[in-house]
């Protein structure tokens, strides 16, 4: 029985990764480049079209091309150990646990700002002064109750690029 094939738009329909996305994990080598039809235009083979759905599932869970490019060449591999499988991702549950340290400092951050701001006519704001501070006074907040801890602004530090 012969495989369906695909054009990059029904590919894209079926995977649920843009044609564009498609494009792009060609040019850097994610997936191989496509076969091309007579015509000229891109073909796609079932079997591509379910690993662009893994792509999809992997960026869905966070996953960095590194990361993915490493989880492909593991999936496609039947010999592969688990254990290094395992170790990916648990790496990026460390990874995610991070991020959710950023996003909870960031969110505390924003709620004393904003417990902070008088939400009145007045034009004096913290969450403006925050913003326009040097980058050296972020990490201190103009704390009126000092029972509270002090905690470093997350807008002092650089975000991190995950991609």
């Amino acid at each position: 029985m012969e495989q369906p094939f695909f054009n990059i738009g029904s590919a894209a329909d079926a995977s649920g990764v843009s044609a564009k996305m498609i494009r792009h994990y060609e040019e850097i080598g994610l997936i191989p480049k496509a076969k091309r039809a007579d015509s000229g235009y891109r073909v796609y083979s079932g079997h591509e079209v379910h690993e662009l759905r893994f792509i999809r599932q992997a960026r869905a869970l966070g996953f960095s091309t590194k990361q993915i490019a490493e989880l492909l060449k593991l999936w496609r591999d039947q010999r592969r150990p688990s254990a290094r499988v395992k170790q990916l991702a648990l790496e990026h549950v460390r990874e995610l646990d991070e991020k959710i340290a950023e996003l909870r400092a960031m969110k505390a951050t924003l709620e004393h700002l904003a417990k902070h701001c008088h939400g009145d006519e007045r034009p004096d704001c913290p969450i403006l002064d925050e913003l326009a501070a040097p980058k050296s006074t972020h990490s201190r907040h103009h704390h009126t109750d000092t029972a509270k801890p002090r905690r470093p602004s997350v807008l002092s530090r650089k975000p991190k690029r995950t991609f």
